[in-house]
C-alpha cells in the first residue's frame, strides 16, 4: 500500500467495534465498505495492511478483531446457564445450556464456573430470592458454611450451607430461610457439584 490514510484506520477500527456490539458478530467487506463508503478494494487493502502490522486480527472472511474486541475478549470470560437449580443435575451438556453470557474476569479466580437460576425462597434471608442467577465454581467439595450446590439422593438438586458434623459424620445442610428446617444426609447421599460464589439479581 504506498500511501496510507490514518483516518481510514480509525475509521475502519470504529465501524467494526459498532457492528460487534450491536449484531455480536464481524461485519464482511462489502458491509464495511457500505458502512464507511470506502470502496471494497480499499476496505480489503486495509484490512490487509491492519493485519499485516498487528493492529488488528483477521482471517481473511468474517472473523475480525480490533484491540478493542481482543481486550474485551481478555477482560470477561464466557460463562453457561444451565437452567434452574430445581430443574435436576446440572450439567454442561450442549443441550442443557439455555445461553452462554460473558462476565468480567475480576470476579473469579481460577477455575471453572456455570450460573444457575433460583428457584424457591431456601435462601432469601440472605438476598437469594426465585429467579436470580447464581455463578456456580466447578468443584466437588467445599469448606464448611460454604453455600454449595448439592445433589441429595441423586435426584434432587438443591442450593443450601454445608455444614459437615465431624462427630457423627452426617452433614447438615442449612437453608437460609427462619422458617426451613435444616437437611440432615449422610456422605453417601450427598453429591457436591458446586459452591456459589456470586449472586446476579435484578433490581426492580
Amino acid at each position: 500500500m504506498r500511501t496510507k490514510n490514518p483516518e481510514y484506520f480509525t475509521l475502519l477500527e470504529e465501524f467494526i467495534d459498532n457492528y460487534i456490539e450491536i449484531y455480536d458478530r464481524s461485519p464482511s467487506q462489502r458491509e464495511v465498505s457500505k458502512g464507511t463508503g470506502m470502496s471494497i478494494a480499499t476496505v480489503s487493502r486495509y484490512l490487509s495492511y491492519m493485519k499485516e502490522t498487528g493492529m488488528l486480527n483477521y482471517d481473511g472472511t468474517r472473523h475480525i478483531i480490533t484491540h478493542k474486541q481482543r481486550k474485551k475478549n481478555n477482560d470477561t470470560v464466557e460463562v453457561p446457564i444451565v437452567g434452574s437449580i430445581a430443574c435436576g443435575t446440572p450439567t454442561l451438556a450442549e443441550q442443557n445450556i439455555e445461553e452462554y453470557v460473558r462476565l468480567p474476569v475480576s470476579w473469579f479466580g481460577n477455575g471453572s464456573y456455570y450460573l444457575l437460576r433460583t428457584f424457591g425462597e431456601s435462601m432469601i434471608d440472605i438476598g437469594i430470592e426465585e429467579g436470580d442467577l447464581v455463578i456456580v465454581r466447578m468443584q466437588n467439595y467445599a469448606d464448611s458454611g460454604q453455600i454449595i450446590v448439592a445433589l441429595v439422593d441423586n435426584n434432587d438438586t438443591t442450593l443450601k450451607r454445608y455444614y459437615p458434623d465431624q462427630k457423627t459424620g452426617m452433614i447438615r445442610l442449612h437453608p437460609e430461610n427462619s422458617e426451613m428446617e435444616d437437611i440432615i444426609v449422610t456422605p453417601d447421599e450427598l453429591q457436591i457439584q458446586g459452591v456459589a460464589v456470586k449472586v446476579l439479581k435484578d433490581l426492580v
